[in-house]
């Protein structure tokens, strides 16, 4: 069984600093491409940003997040990372971790599947 569970997550103030943290078990995480994903309140979800599989994974992210967070992975630990730096109140949302790319979470997002998603992690950026 896919299980991903996330953690990190709280209240810091604008310009602040979190890193989420993703525990992956039930499948053989180096193999897959991975993203986060975040659903701000009232809004439909959003992807953030993707890293591919391997031990040497290329990163992208969307716009609105690119040079303040990094996505990271640690294989051994079989752990999803994203260090969110300059955090903007705009950044409010549950942060999930998804398996799979920026394509396949996309296609998941048109279609209302949350299948290989985690529980989901609160960020709230206020002062």
């Amino acid at each position: 069984e896919v299980q991903l569970v996330e953690s990190g997550g709280g209240l810091v103030q604008p310009g602040g600093s979190l890193r989420l943290s993703c525990a992956a078990s039930g499948f053989t995480f180096r193999n897959y491409d991975m993203s986060w994903v975040r659903q701000a309140p009232g809004k439909g979800p959003e992807w953030v940003s993707a890293i591919d599989s391997g031990d040497a994974g290329t990163t992208y992210y969307a716009g609105s997040v690119k040079e303040r967070f990094t996505i990271s992975r640690d294989n051994a630990k079989n752990t999803l990372y994203l260090q969110m730096n300059s955090l903007k109140p705009e950044d409010t949302a549950v942060y999930y971790c998804a398996r799979g790319g920026h394509s396949h979470v996309v296609v998941s997002i048109l279609e209302g599947s949350r299948d290989a998603w985690g529980q989901g992690t609160l960020v709230t950026v206020s002062s």
